[in-house]
């Protein structure tokens, strides 16, 4: 249902690169609706407390989802952007390394975290992501994403449960 609101651009951000841009899914009322409402479905809500999402496009699936079941919010941000104690993880790019940070006091010990993005490729920003959970305590019970590149293996490198809505070879 939801594929219909997936446009491929074709050599963005690079030349051979066939982006997969959700702008037309986020901007329908029934193609954003039909995501949140399909996101809630691929993991029992009862099995954690709370959702994080990953910078960016974690933020906007992540946000309506928790809205949507009644669930609070953390998020994973880009290095400088949080203004409390904040722990670090960083992680391998194709090109160089990256770093994404929490708030230490971001989750209770033991609590459970479902976490969002849209997109799954490689899976370097999701495990870099479930580490981090780790790191200040949390438990990471589920990822989810709305659309994964098959062919790009990234749920290889992920140790906990994946579900993706939508999945392109």
């Amino acid at each position: 249902m939801i594929e219909r609101f997936i446009r491929d651009v074709p050599d963005f951000p690079k030349p051979g690169i066939l982006f997969k841009d959700i702008t037309p899914l986020l901007q329908s009322p029934e193609g954003l609706k039909a995501s949140i409402d399909g996101l809630s479905s691929l993991v029992d809500p009862a099995s954690y407390d709370v959702i994080c999402g990953i910078e960016s496009r974690g933020f906007i699936f992540g946000t309506a989802l928790a809205h949507a079941l009644g669930k609070g919010f953390i998020p994973i941000r880009k290095p400088g952007k949080l203004p409390s104690k904040t722990a670090a993880e960083s992680y391998e790019l194709e090109y160089g390394t990256d770093t994404i940070e929490v708030h230490t006091d971001a989750v209770s010990p033991g609590e459970r975290v479902l976490m969002v993005d849209d997109l799954l490729a490689t899976g370097g920003t999701m495990e870099a992501g479930l580490n981090l959970i780790r790191k200040i305590g949390g438990d990471p019970v589920a990822c989810v994403f709305v659309i994964e590149l098959l062919f790009l293996n990234g749920r290889a490198r992920l140790d906990a449960p994946s579900h993706s809505l939508l999945k392109f070879d």
